[in-house]
């Protein structure tokens, strides 16, 4: 039998290659401060907990669709926090978590040729794409990507890693571009929630001042696993165009791909307690205001990171030289190589540390 390993045609996974840079912040006398990853480390909220564990017995298969509850949850969410009308119980969908999600979709959809990604990206829209035997393209701008129709468009505000945020404008123009064009466009607004400035504030392409009520050939892709620290539960969640999200729903039934019945209960308590959500802005914003003054006092620059969880910081240096001087103070940063060619002189500095890790790390860049 010929066979060709799936693995054999994807990129190295990024962080293999922090190995040494990781190993010189370990060895620092106070320990390292792992800026790297986004992964949460605040506790999950009691009600989602003990949701979880009153769901606990259930003994059969969760609905792929999601159970009534949990689908009126995320309407019902979707609309008071952020702003999405018009959406029906028709128009969502829970995921195992939207990594799971967004590297699959391209697959999933039947997308065989061109996927336009942003320039500076998290990994998995390309990985999806390649996993898909698609062609990614890394494009910023309409302009850029020509006369040719992209099979799907991935566009991620707030981003990660720069936390740059696409204004009204941008994306209506987008949201139009990709309807006449029958383009479908997945928007991962994971870290929507999260906006720091009061005068550019994150918006969902389903919000009505987008896309006028329109969701045909729309997805956004949204997640619980920073707003609720879910990550270990992969609570993850799509909304958009009902016939999409049939589609995406059908064959996910026969892959079983289906979120367990006891995270479908823990979800439905995240989303129907928005005070918990609200705590947790507040503890990323307290790690926000410690480490940019800290950041810019030691000679950085932060551009973008208007929202979400991240920091775009840079030295005017590549990336890695970034790195290994971070390393040598006990910091871990993720180089913005990771991300794409553009990013190749940042580097992204995660807010989920705790608190004392993000104390630890602002006096050791005041001493720098």
């Amino acid at each position: 039998m010929t066979r060709t390993p799936l693995g054999s045609s994807l990129p190295d996974f990024p962080w293999d290659s922090l190995a040494d840079a990781t190993a010189t912040a370990a060895a620092h006398p106070e320990g390292m401060v792992d800026l790297s990853v986004g992964s949460p480390v605040d506790p999950v909220a009691p009600g989602i907990q003990l949701a979880l564990a009153e769901a606990a017995g259930a003994a059969g298969y969760p609905p792929t669709i999601g159970t009534p509850r949990l689908r009126q949850a995320i309407v019902a969410g979707l609309a008071r926090r952020y702003g999405m009308t018009g959406l029906a119980e028709s128009s969502v969908l829970p995921v195992v978590g939207t990594k799971e999600a967004i590297a699959w979709l391209p697959t999933l959809l039947g997308v065989s040729g061109t996927v336009v990604i942003p320039e500076i990206a998290y990994p998995t829209y390309e990985v999806g794409a390649l996993m898909a035997g698609a062609q990614p393209l890394r494009a910023d701008s309409l302009f850029k990507i020509g006369p040719a129709r992209p099979d799907l468009m991935f566009i991620n505000s707030p981003s990660n890693p720069t936390g740059k945020v696409l204004g009204l404008d941008h994306l209506r123009k987008v949201v139009q571009w990709a309807q006449e064009r029958n383009v479908v466009l997945a928007s991962d607004e994971c870290y929507l929630g999260l906006g720091w400035e009061d005068d550019n504030p994150p918006i969902s392409i389903l919000d009505p001042r987008v896309c006028d009520g329109d969701h045909t050939n729309l997805i956004a892709v949204h997640s619980l696993s920073k707003s609720s620290n879910l990550a270990s539960y992969r609570a993850g969640y799509l909304a958009g165009d009902p016939s999409l999200i049939a589609e995406l729903t059908e064959v996910r039934k026969h892959a079983g791909l289906m979120v367990p019945g006891p995270i479908q209960a823990a979800m439905v308590a995240a989303l129907e307690d928005d005070d918990q959500e609200a705590m947790q802005k507040l503890r990323y914003a307290a790690r926000r205001a410690k480490l940019v003054p800290a950041l810019i006092r030691a000679g950085f620059r932060i551009d973008n990171s208007e929202a979400g969880l991240y920091l775009w910081a840079t030295r005017d240096e590549d990336s890695r030289a970034t790195v290994n001087w971070l390393a040598a103070r006990g910091i871990l940063a993720a180089p913005g190589d990771f991300y794409g060619p553009a990013g190749v002189k940042h580097v992204r500095m995660s807010l989920t540390a705790p608190d004392e890790r993000i104390d630890a790390a602002a006096a050791r860049l005041r001493e720098h």
